[in-house]
């Protein structure tokens, strides 16, 4: 399996990439993915997305040290993606306090992949806003850039809230998965080129790739910016997994 990935600051962005992505093994069969997006209305956006990708990593190296000495008990991935977010849930509030920090410093989406090789199964769950891309389809959600972000929900019951959501879709048979903050559907003509117009969304998250080095996403930018004038004016962060 190949994987590509790309983060990227928006043109209208001056200061901070609030966009934020991370990649990390649980172990030798079951790999993480996620992509964060802070929101840009509320307080330093960018430690948000941060933060959350910092406290995933730290929840991941754990389960992965804890399956080495429960190597006969089985969980779902649905169970392993619930006790995920449920840290970060309990590491969220707990830094939350510690730091006496605000609700609007934590304002971000989060798009996280869960997939096991050996079975050829995954699971991937939408908090907010995002695109989601499997086997080429692609599926968009949006809510009219009003993310329900999970940072509202940390005092909420914790069961309760996990079993209301509704934005998760489960996979068999990976060949092409994607995930990608909304940023990708920012991208906008910023020059004349001799080039028609292209689909950005598709280019990147479905279309064959162009090379099979770690830098495919980052070139098929490239062409997008040089070749048809096109470059995101929001920040986005994309990964995407090819069955190799």
């Amino acid at each position: 399996m190949n994987i590509y990935s790309s983060l990227q600051i928006g043109d209208y962005h001056t200061n901070h990439c609030e966009d934020h992505l991370l990649i990390k093994k649980i172990n030798s069969n079951k790999i993480v993915c996620a992509v964060m997006d802070g929101c840009s209305t509320a307080m330093e956006s960018h430690f948000a997305s941060t933060l959350v990708g910092k406290v995933l990593r730290k929840i991941i190296i754990e389960m992965g040290y804890r399956e080495l000495y429960e190597k006969n008990v089985q969980h779902s991935l649905d169970d392993q993606l619930k006790e995920i977010i449920k840290g970060l849930f309990q590491e969220v509030t707990f830094l939350k306090n510690h730091l006496m920090m605000d609700e609007k410093e934590l304002l971000t989406t989060l798009i996280i992949l869960l997939y096991d090789a050996s079975e050829d199964k995954g699971i991937i769950l939408s908090l907010g806003d995002g695109i989601i891309g499997i086997n080429g389809k692609i599926t968009e959600f949006d809510r009219d850039n009003k993310p329900d972000y999970f940072a509202y929900h940390l005092n909420d019951n914790f069961e309760e809230w996990y079993t209301s959501q509704i934005q998760k879709i489960c996979f068999e048979c990976l060949d092409d998965i994607s995930i990608a903050t909304d940023g990708i559907l920012s991208f906008s003509k910023i020059k004349k080129t001799d080039s028609e117009g292209i689909n950005c969304v598709k280019f990147l998250m479905t279309d064959a790739p162009n090379d099979i080095t770690e830098e495919m996403l980052n070139k098929k930018i490239k062409i997008l910016e040089h070749q048809y004038g096109m470059k995101p004016t929001d920040d986005v962060a994309i990964i995407r997994l090819i069955k190799g």
